[in-house]
């Protein structure tokens, strides 16, 4: 009998158009990961999770400029992400927005998969945790979770944490720690304490017990995880033992930025290009507009009404100079960088967050020889990768 090969496990509520890019970076992380322990990465689609404003909203282009979108769903509210259907309307909506989507029909799980391929064909394998012949394998050893009351432990160790000056990002006084998913329609809704499981209905635990369940399907050596995810993932920690389960190694997610071709940045210069601050990559000079205004005073003779609007007007004056010195530091860092410095932040960070953060992981999906790059950048090592796009 062969022994399975160890999991390098990641994943995300699915999104259209796979948003954020971010979670194409986490899987390409696990196959690092998986490649360094001889194992197996494989890609979670959290397809039971219902957070649809989450999975709705995206950007897309409108001309040369990033706009923001959402998409509808005509399904009841509560409907897990993947029984959310993608139509042939949905389709041409994305089209519009992205430009060539790989078709899709039937569901936002089936979407995530076809626009999945790049990853898959690279050894990376899809696993949804709604597969009926895997969940239905596993309702018995959820019921005896439930029986465990595992809820007191989560309010206690979040009570440590919040204590100890690391809060989670999940309150489990407040978000159920268990739901019933109904396989036919994708509803998901929320179980009280000592309330029953409808027939027919799944056992499906909240965000804060998913990962002790990944490790239930899969044999998981190591997750990887980006900050938040890491710290709810702390409120599980003293659940293990009480389930009967080792915890995976977890793996911090690294990140990555991709520049347009010809852009001259240094990882360093990063902070100082997102706050705007053109000088620190212009060349030195003298011949700034402002350092041209001398240094006048008011002639006392003139009186104090007349001296204070004469301060005044040379305020105004040293405002727009100054405005010529940013306009001069931007020419003069385009040149520096072989792009226009503002223009490079908006693409590096889009409507001020970091671009795998706001940006749909279809931009780089789509693209084989840039998923390489960012494959071969990976495996360097480090948590932050600035990677020219082909």
């Amino acid at each position: 009998m062969s022994v399975p090969l160890p999991v390098v496990a990641t994943g995300q509520q699915i999104g259209a158009g796979w948003s954020p890019a971010l979670s194409v970076v986490k899987s390409l992380a696990a196959l690092v990961e998986a490649e360094r322990i001889g194992g197996e990465a494989v890609h979670w689609l959290a397809d039971e999770d219902h957070d649809r404003l989450e999975v709705a909203s995206v950007v897309g282009y409108e001309g040369p400029r990033l706009r923001r979108h959402r998409f509808h769903f005509d399904a009841p509210p509560g409907t897990a992400t993947g029984w959310l259907p993608w139509t042939e309307a949905h389709q041409h909506e994305a089209a519009s927005l992205w430009g060539e989507v790989p078709e899709a029909r039937g569901t936002l799980r089936d979407h995530a998969m076809v626009l999945g391929a790049p990853l898959w064909s690279r050894g990376i394998r899809a696993f949804s945790p709604t597969d009926p012949a895997l969940r239905s394998g596993i309702q018995e050893e959820l019921e005896r979770w439930r029986s465990l009351d595992l809820e007191k432990n989560l309010v206690a160790q979040a009570d440590r944490l919040r204590q100890a000056g690391t809060p989670s990002p999940l309150d489990p006084s407040t978000q159920s720690a268990w739901f019933s998913l109904d396989p036919a329609t994708g509803q998901r809704k929320r179980l009280e304490p000592g309330s029953k499981v409808p027939a027919g209905h799944w056992l499906s635990p909240g965000a804060a017990l998913r990962p002790l369940m990944q490790s239930l399907l899969l044999p998981v050596a190591a997750v990887v995880l980006g900050p938040s995810e890491r710290a709810y993932w702390r409120l599980a920690e003293p659940l293990w033992e009480r389930v009967g389960l080792g915890a995976p190694r977890i793996v911090p997610r690294p990140s990555i930025i991709v520049m347009p071709m010809g852009a001259k940045l240094a990882l360093p210069q990063l902070d100082a290009l997102k706050r705007g601050d053109w000088s620190a990559f212009a060349k030195p000079s003298s011949a700034m507009p402002s350092g041209k205004l001398p240094l006048l005073e008011a002639d006392e003779a003139w009186g104090a009404a007349l001296g204070h609007r004469f301060h005044a007007e040379l305020a105004r004056t040293r405002t727009r100079l100054e405005k010529l010195d940013r306009r001069l530091a931007r020419d003069s860092a385009a040149t520096t960088l072989g792009f226009d410095p503002e223009h490079l932040r908006q693409r590096l960070f889009p409507f001020g967050l970091d671009q795998e953060r706001a940006i749909p992981g279809l931009f780089w999906l789509r693209d084989g020889a840039l998923l390489d790059r960012i494959l071969d950048a990976l495996r360097q090592g480090g948590d932050l990768h600035l990677v020219e796009a082909p």
